[in-house]
């Protein structure tokens, strides 16, 4: 490529001749192969206006990749430029006010880290290599989440550079709406956010329980008692407790039950060591808002029992909410499904890439009666074609949220697959 069309780029510019294109264009789900015309690592916030003026100028599309875990792979694209925030991940901590400030390219593992060697908690994600502004943006599901509500609720100011290549502020006083919006709909969508500032709950020394058993060679009969077992628990279970359950079809696991009492910080070690460095999978989640019945959980029992040729693992999974996330409005922040029981999320993962198409249909087959049985989509385990998905995704949120996209981004310089219109 010439480096005359390139002027103007500043940070590590990679293209397609570069011996570290090949890597440098994977996200984590290696069953999307997307192909970036640039690819721009940015190490300041002036690299991030450099690339989006560069853009304009152009005129080549634009995708914001910070971990890189989009499920559907939006955070890059064909002949597109990628902005990757992910080396922009500096953190600071104020002790006397419990305010984390940190760069928006920093990883939940980086900031559990951080904050956790100063006694601190984190109401972060579980997968150690998602980018915490894409989490926190798409509202932020974790297993504190109950406790302390999503990773959006503890944000309290963002930046972000904008259309132009300009830099702005929201928070509750300053570009209020811009600040609603960026709680809970979606990375990707109204500019490019360099940093976030989180309230943190104050520190405490008291030790983290976890809790872990896998009960194996299960019927579809058993996973749906359990099922039965887990929606009626859900309702009155202490707000200190969340909980993750998945029935799912995957080889050769023992009977076990652990029960272990430590630290923040080690605990949320032990759950990143289950996760592998790359996977390809289809996954997906919707919201749960009702008791179902027992044939209704015996039908979702079943779409598991006949895994996909290929398929290593799939699984149905219950994600629980309540507790402290139903506490904020649902149009107090854009994630709107605050009163929903529980996400249940629904994945395949293959490793042969023959077998990407078959797993693909298996899920998006079944995928039909979940959305039939549920009300919304999770927009950080979105799908892609899904019809109406914006209201999908955001409820009645979604045309606020194309007021506020019109206004700060007016001629959709940040559009991507399901973005915002």
């Amino acid at each position: 490529m010439d480096s005359m069309f390139l002027k103007g780029l500043t940070g590590e510019v990679v293209t397609p001749k570069d011996p570290i294109y090949e890597e440098a264009r994977q996200g984590w789900n290696r069953a999307v192969n997307k192909f970036p015309l640039v690819i721009v690592y940015c190490e300041k916030k002036q690299d991030v206006v450099n690339a989006i003026r560069w853009a304009r100028k152009h005129r080549v599309d634009i995708r914001i990749r910070s971990g890189g875990h989009h499920y559907e792979g939006y955070s890059t694209g064909d002949c597109v430029l990628v902005i990757d925030i992910s080396r922009l991940n500096g953190l600071k901590l104020d002790k006397k006010r419990n305010i984390l400030k940190m760069e928006a390219g920093a990883e939940n593992t980086e900031v559990y880290d951080f904050i956790g060697s100063n006694g601190y908690v984190f109401p972060g994600g579980t997968c150690p290599t998602v980018g915490v502004s894409g989490f926190t943006l798409g509202g932020g599901w974790g297993l504190s989440s109950r406790l302390y509500g999503l990773g959006c609720d503890s944000l309290i100011e963002l930046e972000l550079v904008n259309y132009e290549g300009r830099l702005i502020k929201a928070n509750k006083s300053c570009n209020a709406d811009l600040f609603w919006a960026c709680r809970g709909a979606g990375g990707g969508n109204f500019g490019v956010v360099v940093s976030m500032t989180f309230q943190l709950p104050k520190p405490t020394n008291s030790s983290v329980t976890l809790v872990r058993f896998f009960y194996v060679g299960t019927t579809k009969e058993k996973q749906a008692q359990v099922m039965n077992i887990w929606q009626n628990w859900l309702p009155k279970l202490d707000k200190r407790m969340t909980l993750v359950a998945s029935f799912y079809n995957a080889g050769g696991e023992g009977f076990q039950v652990e029960l272990e009492s430590l630290s923040f910080l080690e605990a949320v070690k032990k759950i990143e060591a289950t996760y592998p460095p790359s996977e390809k999978f289809k996954s997906t989640g919707r919201f749960v808002h009702r008791s179902y019945s027992r044939g209704e959980l015996e039908n979702l029992a079943d779409l598991i029992q006949r895994p996909a040729e290929g398929s290593v693992y799939d699984a149905i999974s219950f994600y629980a909410l309540g507790g402290e996330i139903r506490r904020v409005g649902k149009r107090e922040t854009a994630f709107f499904y605050r009163n929903a029981r529980y996400i249940m999320g629904f994945q395949s993962v293959w490793t042969e890439d023959v077998f990407a198409r078959a797993n693909r249909d298996w899920l998006r087959k079944r995928f039909e009666y979940i959305k039939s049985i549920t009300v919304g989509s999770y927009v950080n385990f979105p799908i892609s074609n899904l019809r109406n998905y914006e209201r999908e995704y955001f409820g009645d949120n979604a045309e606020r949220l194309e007021r506020v996209n019109k206004k700060y981004d007016p001629f959709n310089v940040f559009r991507f697959p399901q973005g915002l219109r």
